[in-house]
């Protein structure tokens, strides 16, 4: 668990690693992604906001993920962002509003089969909490969930012209080289990523998934489910 509350990494002693995807606005991604997972054999788990769930054109594959075994988790109902970016202690939300929006998320997974007992990790949006998150997150009987620092794969979603920038080759490239310099490598890693990116992103990461995978398989690691990763 990190210091503001929310768990960013599994058993450092196990070569296991998740595969975690989030998405809001974005889904081009999703049936590449289903198809790689499933060629390779891999469950991974998706977390998603109302935004997205309450997309019509995202409606099948949304469902593809379910019945392929996927964990379908909570991103909150709008894309909310929880706390200040330079002070993080600051919230830019009430408890009250917090929970009507992350229920209404669960409102919206229920509608495709998914029970908030079915999932009981939160990760929230833009990764970004503090601990009276943590805690709110708590209160509703849910488990907060962070990627694990130290890569930039969570960099995918960026564009020419932004000032964070990074290419596929870069982000693959950070992955596999803290894998090699690291002492526990990325045992225990929770690995984030996105379902889809703006179009103004020319090379979009999620192609390189595969080479990913048969990458990490090669160095002996297990891709699994976040709830096996975390017990």
């Amino acid at each position: 668990m990190d210091e503001h509350g929310a768990i960013t990494r599994g058993d450092i002693s196990k070569k296991q690693i998740a595969l975690v995807f989030t998405g809001d606005e974005f889904a081009d991604g999703g049936t590449i992604i289903a198809d790689v997972l499933k060629k390779n054999n891999v469950k991974a788990s998706f977390f998603l906001t109302g935004n997205f769930y309450r997309t019509p054109a995202f409606n099948s594959v949304i469902r593809r993920l379910k019945s392929d075994g996927h964990y379908l988790g909570a991103h909150s109902d709008r894309h909310l962002l929880y706390a200040d970016w330079t002070k993080r202690d600051s919230l830019l939300v009430t408890k009250k509003q917090f929970m009507k929006d992350l229920n209404k998320n669960y409102k919206r997974m229920k509608a495709f089969g998914v029970r908030k007992t079915d999932a009981p990790y939160f990760l929230p949006p833009y990764e970004w909490y503090n601990k009276s998150i943590a805690r709110w997150t708590a209160e509703m009987d849910l488990t907060l969930v962070n990627f694990s620092p130290g890569t930039r794969s969570a960099a995918d979603y960026t564009y020419p012209g932004m000032s964070n920038y990074k290419t596929s080759e870069e982000i693959y490239n950070s992955v596999m080289n803290y894998e090699k310099e690291e002492p526990t490598g990325l045992n225990g890693f929770i690995l984030l990523t996105h379902i889809g990116s703006d179009n103004r992103r020319p090379d979009k990461f999620y192609l390189k998934l595969d080479e990913l995978i048969n990458a990490l398989k090669d160095k002996g690691y297990s891709l699994t489910t976040l709830q096996q990763l975390l017990q």
